[in-house]
């Protein structure tokens, strides 16, 4: 996906975290409203509600593999 991205601007809409984590920006939606805008490193930092999501998403996909 990055070699089709590259040199473009590109809007990728995901549930699953792991796809945008290495986005410029992400903007994080709730309820219809941006909530948090930022890279995967510093909304993970922030510890809203972007980090609760990618947590929970991390902590699913551990167990599901145990």
């Amino acid at each position: 996906m990055a070699r089709l991205m590259h040199g473009r601007t590109s809007f990728i809409i995901a549930h699953r975290l792991s796809t945008i984590r290495d986005a410029d920006t992400i903007l994080v939606m709730r309820d219809g409203d941006v909530v948090e805008q930022g890279n995967h490193h510093d909304l993970l930092a922030a510890g809203g509600f972007y980090a609760d999501l990618y947590n929970a998403q991390f902590e699913t996909s551990i167990a599901s593999q145990g």
